[in-house]
C-alpha cells in the first residue's frame, strides 16, 4: 500500500512540473534591429575651388571718328572700322560658395544661389595695318589689347536630383574686371592717339552643370584635403559645369596725344565668352 502511495505522489509532482514548465515563456531570439539607410539630401550650405578653360567668340570692336577728319581716316581705311579679338586660356584657380535647398529627399528638385569668382587673367592684342597716307606708302598701324583679369557670377540654380547626382541650369549676374587699350601710330612709326578703360564691367550670365556627391566609403575621400585641416563636412561633391558670359559694349575715347595728332576717335570693345569649370565642393548639414 505504501509503495503505491509513493508512485502516485511522483507522478503528482511529475504532472504538476510539467505544467509549470509549460506555463513559462519560451525563450526566443530577439528580433534584428532595423538601421535605415540614411537617404542622401542635396540641402545645405557648399563652398569650394575650381579651376577653369575660357575662350570667346571674336569679340567685335568697331571704331568711329569723332571729328570729319578722324571720320575720313575711318572711310578711307587708315583705321579699322571693324575687327575683332579671340581669347581663350586657362583660370588659375577660382572659388564658389552657395546654398541649395532640396524639397524630397533622395530624388527630387533642387534649387540654389551660387556666387562664383575666377582668376581667368586672359589677353589678346591685336595689331590692323591700315592704307598709308598716300597710295604705295607706310601703314597706319592700330594696336588693340583687350583683357578679362577676373569673372565673377551670381546664379540662382534649379535642379533635379538623382540620389547623388544632380543636375541643373543655372542664370543670372556676371561681372569683372575688364581692360581695353587703342593705340594708334602714324606711318613714320610715333603713337599719334591712345585710349584706355579698365574698370568692373556687370552683364548676365547662363548655363548649366552636373554635379556628383561622393560616398563617404569612398577611396576618393583620401583625396579630399579638408579633412586634414579639420574643416567638418558632410559630403565632398565634384562638379562640371558651362557657362556662357554677357559684359556687354564699352566705349572708349581714343584721344590724340597734343602736338602729334588732331581730334579723336571712340573704339567700342565688345566682351563675350564662355567659362568651362570643373572643381569640388565641400557640403555643411541637411544630411
Amino acid at each position: 500500500m505504501m509503495k503505491k502511495l509513493l508512485l502516485a505522489s511522483a507522478a503528482t509532482a511529475l504532472v504538476t512540473t510539467a505544467a509549470s514548465a509549460a506555463d513559462l515563456p519560451r525563450r526566443v531570439a530577439p528580433p534584428p534591429v532595423f538601421t535605415p539607410v540614411p537617404v542622401f539630401s542635396w540641402t545645405g550650405f557648399y563652398a569650394g575651388l575650381e579651376s577653369a578653360y575660357t575662350f570667346t567668340d571674336r569679340e567685335r570692336i568697331t571704331t568711329l571718328g569723332v571729328l570729319p577728319a578722324n571720320a575720313q581716316n575711318v572711310t578711307a581705311g587708315r583705321r579699322p572700322l571693324v575687327t575683332s579679338t579671340t581669347q581663350d586660356g586657362f583660370a588659375n584657380i577660382g572659388g564658389t560658395a552657395g546654398y541649395n535647398y532640396q524639397f524630397t529627399p533622395g530624388s527630387g528638385i533642387v534649387v540654389g544661389i551660387a556666387n562664383s569668382i575666377d582668376w581667368t587673367d586672359i589677353t589678346k592684342n591685336r595689331v590692323v595695318l591700315g592704307n598709308g597716307n598716300v597710295a604705295g606708302g607706310p601703314p597706319n598701324i592700330s594696336q588693340f589689347r583687350s583683357s578679362l583679369d577676373w569673372l565673377g557670377t551670381l546664379t540662382g540654380r534649379v535642379g533635379y536630383a538623382f540620389d547623388r547626382v544632380m543636375v541643373y541650369g543655372m542664370g543670372g549676374l556676371a561681372y569683372g574686371g575688364v581692360f581695353h587699350a587703342a593705340n594708334f601710330y602714324r606711318p613714320d612709326g610715333a603713337l599719334q592717339f591712345v585710349g584706355r578703360y579698365d574698370d568692373l564691367k556687370t552683364g548676365f550670365a547662363y548655363g548649366g552643370g552636373i554635379e556628383f556627391a561622393i560616398p563617404t566609403d569612398s577611396f576618393l575621400n583620401t583625396f579630399a584635403l579638408g579633412r586634414y585641416l579639420g574643416i567638418k563636412y558632410d559630403a565632398l561633391t565634384l562638379k562640371a559645369e558651362y557657362v556662357h558670359y554677357d559684359l556687354g559694349s564699352q566705349n572708349v575715347l581714343v584721344a590724340a596725344l597734343p602736338g602729334v595728332g588732331t581730334g579723336s576717335y571712340i573704339s567700342r570693345f565688345r566682351t563675350e565668352g564662355n567659362i568651362v569649370r570643373a572643381g569640388f565642393n565641400y557640403k555643411f548639414g541637411g544630411f
